[in-house]
């Protein structure tokens, strides 16, 4: 990771875009989201009941998940606000919340 990249090997960011790697069931390709499509993002801790255990998909049908083995083991859910009619909205768990959503606020502040 540099200063103005995050990539912890599932979730990759930089002044362009969003990749979320092994988020196409069943196929497993990425999904990469434009910065420029992002409205706003919500972060909150993973709970019992808040995805922990979802490994891939969705619980809620509001949020669709990529494939993440170590999820029951990470701290912080990130779901994303695109502009258009995203359904179901893109969420994950970074491994790095704090430097991930940091990088996040700087680049969605001085985007273009």
């Amino acid at each position: 990771m540099t200063a103005d990249s995050y990539d912890d090997g599932l979730v990759a960011l930089d002044r362009r875009a969003i990749t979320l790697r092994r988020y196409h069931f069943p196929s497993g390709t990425s999904k990469v989201i434009p910065l420029s499509a992002v409205r706003d993002y919500r972060a909150e801790p993973l709970g019992m009941l808040t995805h922990r255990f979802r490994i891939w998909g969705s619980s809620d049908l509001r949020r669709w998940l990529p494939l993440d083995i170590r999820r029951p083991m990470r701290s912080t859910l990130i779901t994303l606000d695109l502009d258009g009619d995203s359904w179901p909205h893109p969420a994950f768990t970074p491994a790095d919340p704090e430097s991930f959503q940091a990088l996040l606020d700087h680049l969605l502040a001085n985007r273009r």
